[in-house]
């Protein structure tokens, strides 16, 4: 039987803190290994320094030697792949680098370190690495991230299940030059109605951001409604969400409570920032749109229509009655007036002769 492998790739880049992330590691058949748990992170020469990720600030043909550090928490000597990707955020805002089997572009191919490691049980490994910034690289923010993986593959025959297991972090690389952010908004709101007549319905307000300028920039948006803010400010869905130069984000805002009234005007209001190679928010003007959406009052409109037919219905009826009543009258009329008439015949006649009788 021939045999298929399949490869799979977990990876896990490091946004916040350092997250070792356990994995399965490779077993001969009828043996049984303990599993693979390891960590990477920002470090200097003597180990980990406490960073997240790295941030640089570099002129075009500059060149920096950074440090890594790769703890083994196993209890078995490991030997993991180093590499380095273009990165980029996914559709719920993670940070990710491009698979192995991806071709990267830009500040991945930046990035010089050792193919691989081997790490002690219980032991911390420091690399050197470079990021070396083309002469022609454009000004503005660069992605990158760097991992520490190991690959596994089930063992016996017919189809076969590879895993590749990444853990990393980010590289952020600032060019120098000149700094120009850039927002487009594009809204795509819908009324959906509430069936029952004397409920208001709601706004999913969907609207799409993309970073058109060339530096990272922090975003949210909100709508004003009714008094309120939606979402709630100390909402999970309210904390602004990051932007890589040339990303696009579709977001949505649920605004209740909004009667139809056939034009439903609401201000959106989106707060942005640049984020700097510090860390810090360069705070930028808001960008506001009054955004238009059509709210047809169609439980409303049914009811009117009803309450239409139903006085039509009551009217014609009315009125049928009536002619019918009137024609009624002017039945009688006809008969008295028919029998007024034959009493004045008789009478006219005079009484019969006894002899003529």
């Amino acid at each position: 039987m021939k045999h298929f492998r399949l490869v799979l790739t977990s990876l896990a880049l490091l946004g916040i803190t350092a997250l070792a992330l356990p994995t399965a590691a490779a077993a001969e058949e009828g043996e049984t290994e303990s599993p693979v748990t390891w960590a990477m992170s920002p470090a200097d020469a003597a180990g980990p320094d406490g960073r997240s990720w790295v941030e640089l600030e570099l002129d075009p043909g500059a060149t920096v030697t950074e440090h890594l550090a790769v703890r083994n928490f196993g209890d078995r000597e490991i030997t993991f792949a180093i590499t380095a990707a273009d990165g980029y955020f996914t559709p719920t805002g993670r940070f990710n680098m491009l698979p192995s089997d991806a071709t990267s572009v830009d500040a991945g191919t930046w990035i010089s370190v050792d193919d691989q490691v081997t790490v002690a049980p219980g032991g911390t490994a420091v690399l050197p690495f470079t990021v070396e910034v083309p002469d022609d690289a454009t000004p503005g923010d660069h992605a990158a991230g760097i991992a520490a993986s190991i690959y596994t593959e089930s063992a016996g025959e017919g189809a076969g299940l590879g895993v590749e297991s990444r853990v990393g972090f980010r590289v952020m690389t600032r060019v120098t030059g000149a700094v120009e952010p850039g927002l487009a908004v594009t809204t795509s709101p819908d009324y959906v109605t509430s069936w029952n007549p004397f409920e208001p319905g709601r706004v999913e307000f969907a609207y799409v951001l993309e970073n058109t300028g060339n530096v990272r920039l922090s975003v949210s948006g909100s709508v004003e409604h009714g008094g309120a803010t939606f979402p709630a400010p100390d909402s999970e869905q309210a904390q602004p969400i990051e932007l890589l130069p040339g990303d696009r984000r579709t977001l949505t805002i649920q605004v209740p409570d909004v009667w139809p009234t056939g034009v439903v005007t609401l201000p959106l209001t989106i707060t942005q920032a640049v984020i700097t190679p510090d860390g810090e928010a360069s705070q930028l003007d808001p960008v506001e749109q009054d955004v238009t959406v059509w709210a047809i009052p169609w439980p409303q409109i049914v009811i009117v229509l009803a309450l239409a037919l139903m006085i039509t219905g009551l009217f014609w009826g009315r009125r049928r009655r009536t002619k019918q009543i009137e024609q009624l009258v002017d039945q009688a009329r006809e008969a008295g007036r028919r029998e007024a008439e034959q009493t004045v015949d008789t009478e006219a006649d005079g009484p019969v002769p006894e002899s003529q009788r």
